[in-house]
């Protein structure tokens, strides 16, 4: 009987713990983003408060929680496991973790200055990034100057059933994904490795992370499966392949070690307004080069989980980049490209700024400044 009684409690427990929060409870909350860095060697998840400041979570986990107040609760110890555990408990926890340092006098050892640490890709190992191409209207205009005037997409674009269905009245292109490789992955403050054809390019762009396996997810549901979002630069080497063939090569074009720089951290989607009316910017060497909205998306994020999850199913920690802005390199007359020794800065509202310099010689996927 004991042992019963036993098991109704802990299950209790449990779907308390994993029960949705309020809103209220989310919309109070002190805000925080989510990274992962090292320190002596030692890589964790930190809770970023304020930009200044890190959280050490298993280690603040395994001090507060001898607290006879606090339910034991093991700590995620890298990013994926706490993605796909958030909604299982953490979400709460890491709520209480946050408040509760925010409230002590004196700063515990699991607490550091941002500054002090060496910020690694918030995710490392996705299992699959999913890029977004030609997503703004004005970037596909930019790429497509000198070029014959395309028809109109009602014209050439139909329903792929099962996939990407069209309703009547769409004016747009169905949505089109390339694949981007996780070793392409680098972390803010890495260096960007220049192609040998010198034509490297810059993309900013709002990225999606998932939260939980997602397969033929609906549009009205997809909210539903997004974690958070972080910043991807999409970089391209614009000197192409050498012929032809097969059309475009996303792979010698995007998949070279170090284009995918990464960060610097996740904002849960809580923590984000409206993630279709962000400003997005980018910068090199001081200088503005993108700047626009992700009002001017022509597939929301939504659509694209939707079109993603009806091809792939995605899994958490997984990426979806949305899709360039205008003012990219290619598209200027004359073009122009990053050289080593150039700072790129890309900035989305609400989530952060990525800052890589490329690189002045080979100095290894190591080097940092």
């Amino acid at each position: 009987m004991k042992r019963y009684l036993w098991m109704i409690l802990l299950a209790a427990v449990i779907v308390g713990w994993s029960a949705p929060l309020p809103a209220q409870m989310a919309s109070e909350q002190l805000p925080f983003k989510l990274g992962t860095f090292e320190l002596e060697g030692r890589p964790f998840v930190g809770a970023v408060v304020r930009d200044a400041t890190v959280i050490d979570l298993v280690r603040a986990n395994e001090a507060l929680q001898r607290q006879p107040s606090w339910v034991e609760l093991p700590m995620a110890e890298d990013m994926k496991s706490l993605i796909a555990r958030y909604d299982y408990g953490l979400r709460r926890r890491v709520y209480e973790i946050v408040n509760a340092v925010e409230q002590m006098a004196n700063r515990p050892q699991y607490v550091h200055d941002l500054g002090s640490l060496k910020i690694l890709p918030p995710i490392s190992n996705p299992q699959t990034i999913l890029n977004t191409a030609v997503n703004y209207r004005a970037h596909a205009e930019e790429m497509s100057q000198g070029q014959p005037p395309a028809p109109p997409a009602s014209e050439t674009s139909q329903s792929i059933p099962g996939i990407w269905e069209r309703k009547s009245g769409d004016e747009r292109h169905n949505p089109y994904f390339f694949l981007k490789p996780a070793a392409a992955i680098i972390a803010d403050g890495e260096m960007i490795e220049p192609p040998p054809s010198g034509k490297l390019d810059w993309e900013c762009e709002m990225t999606v992370v998932i939260g939980r396996p997602a397969k033929e997810v609906s549009i009205e549901d997809a909210n539903d499966y997004i974690f958070g979002y972080t910043i991807q630069n999409d970089l391209s080497d614009r000197g192409g392949r050498g012929d032809n063939r097969h059309g475009s090569d996303w792979l010698i074009g995007k998949g070279h070690d170090t284009f995918a720089p990464l960060g610097p951290f996740i904002v849960p989607k809580e923590f984000i307004g409206d993630p279709m009316d962000l400003d997005v910017k980018f910068t090199l060497n001081g200088q503005v080069m993108q700047d626009s909205n992700t009002s001017y998306m022509w597939h929301n994020v939504y659509e694209l989980v939707h079109f993603g999850s009806n091809i792939i199913t995605l899994q958490p920690g997984d990426l979806i980049a949305t899709g360039s802005p205008s003012g990219v390199g290619a598209g200027r007359n004359p073009p122009i490209f990053m050289k080593p020794g150039d700072t790129a800065v890309s900035w989305v509202e609400s989530i952060g700024t990525l800052t890589n310099k490329v690189q002045l010689m080979d100095l290894g996927r190591d080097s940092s400044y």
